[in-house]
């Protein structure tokens, strides 16, 4: 009753901007494998929960992982969890659908599994009786395989196209053996099937080879959307609990036209694709009527074509456009004086890299210059607190590449005491590298957890003199956590296994089992370091090896050579390169 209460209080409070169908004859239940109030942040999972939902095949429900209370509350009362329309068992679904859009909730996956009652591999369902299990978003772009275990059939890239076919392959296929109707999904296109794969390792437990047992190649091709004015992804679902619960968000690209080369996001979605201003502009304006606020997502925001006059025309009828990111280099006056109006007072640019050298190194094609005009220019037009994205760790770094990011800071606010502009609240937000498939950097390790330490404490010592500087940084156990299963392979599922089966949550708890487990190693588990601070050898198998990005490896290799040599690339020219291979 406690936890049906609080689903019904969340739904009453939600308001939906379309029409909901009633229910088909497939039962699903798309399941986002975090808390509620970051799932209704996500578009993507909102896009395909409306696309479900709009199908009339299909009566669609949605799942979330409870919050802490509530899982506690499950624990004790050993309940399993239970649909958030309809309050029914995750088991009693023909289909469960996991949006995973971080690889971090991949224990999440493994845990509601769990909890609803549903033995956790692939295996042990076998026999039927159990909800056909799929997964999509953008962390299985990247690397499925750390939950390959537990998932019946994956679709690999952007579900505009995909999912329909899905469903209309799901619908035909009904009446099958499940074994049969399983094989006959596996054609779609985009389509993974983990059974016709095989890992093999070699005695140094490095991935040696993936055997392939399907028909056809022994790739799979990730689906993408030429052309992304087609659909519409805004919010679909508002509710005040949302993290961007004062914001109607609005899509404006896929993809990143820099080739910054530790982002995923610059490479698996490529090319990169802009949303028309015609488009986009009257899907921000309607917004207005529901919120106050335009939140602008995509990669980086400043290049968007026509972003200034959106931004100019939401701030004429009122509101304000809030972008995800600035490159720094791309903020013109005319951007600064629109996003400045009606109260906007924050805005985050994200220089990457404190030096020269490394914006070299990671190839962010932004000098000292345009990043201090950028601060110039926002400061000057009214806004007071600036937030500023910094990695630490990359590779190729040095202690005098970190210390130089209290430098640029430092510079930024003596220009504004100079120039009379007052600064607010300035924030340093500082990530630790880690290394993502399908990027240039996905040989690299992700630095010692304890070297990160010890840098972040020089920085830290060295921003405390300029006064009212936050620097916070994410801890590098969070990152430890996130680069074992960015770059694991099918073993760091049973990995995942452990650490639920221990009852880790928190990131203190996990570090804890993770430090056990290479104290007490488990047969058939390579220590986690193996995943994390070893370097991939060129030649080695890489576990994402058999997903066609359509990005060709020697390019990957090219540019990670170029970062050694400190030489930077042009951003991607779409309309005359095919040197990746993307285009």
């Amino acid at each position: 009753m406690y936890l049906r209460k609080r689903a019904l209080d969340r739904l009453a409070k939600e308001k939906v901007l379309y029409e909901r169908r009633q229910g088909g004859d497939i039962q699903l239940c798309v399941v986002y494998p975090n808390v509620y109030r970051l799932a209704m942040a996500n578009l993507g999972f909102q896009a395909v929960f409306h696309i479900f939902e709009s199908d009339p095949r299909v009566a669609a429900d949605r799942a979330f992982l409870p919050d802490p209370d509530e899982r506690e509350v499950i624990r004790r009362r050993d309940e399993r969890i239970v649909s958030f329309e309809h309050g029914r068992p995750l088991s009693e679904f023909d289909i469960l659908a996991f949006s995973i859009s971080f690889e971090t909730d991949y224990l999440n996956v493994v845990s509601l599994l769990r909890m609803a009652g549903i033995p956790l591999r692939r295996s042990e369902r076998a026999g039927g009786g159990y909800p056909l299990i799929i997964a999509g978003g953008s962390a299985i772009f990247l690397n499925p395989e750390p939950i390959a275990d537990f998932i019946d059939l994956f679709l690999i890239g952007e579900g505009e196209e995909m999912v329909p076919e899905f469903l209309a392959r799901f619908y035909e296929a009904r009446e099958m053996e499940p074994r049969e109707r399983i094989r006959e999904l596996a054609r779609i296109e985009g389509a993974y099937l983990p059974d016709y794969f095989t890992p093999a390792y070699d005695r140094s437990g490095r991935l040696e080879s993936i055997q392939y047992s399907g028909p056809g190649k022994p790739t799979v091709s990730r689906r993408m959307i030429r052309d992304l004015n087609r659909f519409r992804t805004a919010s679909l679902i508002l509710t005040e609990e949302s993290v961007f619960g004062d914001m109607f968000l609005v899509e404006a690209s896929r993809g990143c036209q820099w080739g910054c080369r530790f982002c995923a996001a610059g490479f698996m979605y490529r090319p990169i694709r802009y949303r028309s201003a015609r488009s986009e502009l009257p899907e921000a304006l309607s917004g207005l009527n529901e919120r106050k606020v335009i939140g602008l997502v995509g990669a980086e925001m400043a290049s968007v074509p026509g972003v200034a006059a959106i931004a100019e025309a939401v701030a004429e009828r009122g509101g304000r456009l809030s972008p995800s990111s600035l490159k720094a280099d791309c903020i013109t006056p005319r951007l600064a004086a629109a996003l400045a109006r009606n109260g906007n007072r924050s805005v985050t640019i994200a220089p990457e890299a404190g030096s020269e050298r490394m914006r070299k190194v990671i190839n962010k094609n932004l000098s000292e210059g345009e990043i201090l005009q950028a601060a110039d220019l926002m400061v000057g037009e009214g806004v007071e607190n600036l937030k500023f994205y910094f990695m630490i760790g990359l590779p190729e770094e040095r202690d005098e590449d970190v210390l130089e990011i209290g430098r640029l800071v430092g510079k930024i606010l003596e220009r504004a005491r100079l120039n009379k502009k007052p600064v607010g609240r300035v924030t340093i937000s500082l990530n630790p590298f880690v290394p993502k498939p399908w990027t240039p950097f996905q040989w690299d390790p992700m630095e010692d957890a304890r070297r990160i330490k010890d840098k972040v404490a020089l920085l830290r010592a060295n921003v405390g003199r300029l006064g009212a500087v936050e620097l916070d940084a994410e801890s590098p156990r969070v990152a430890y956590f996130q680069t074992m299963v960015s770059r694991g392979d099918r073993r760091v599922g049973r990995i995942l296994e452990i650490l639920d089966a221990t009852g880790c949550e928190g990131p203190g708890e996990i570090w804890r089992e993770l430090a056990r487990l290479r104290r007490e190693p488990v047969e058939g588990i390579p220590d986690p370091d193996f995943f994390v601070t070893r370097v991939y050898g060129h030649d080695e198998v890489l576990p994402w090896d058999f997903i066609d990005h359509h990005i060709h490896k020697w390019f990957l290799l090219s540019e990670r050579k170029k970062a050694h040599y400190e030489h930077q690339s042009k951003p991607c020219d779409v309309t005359r390169c095919t040197v990746c291979g993307a285009c």
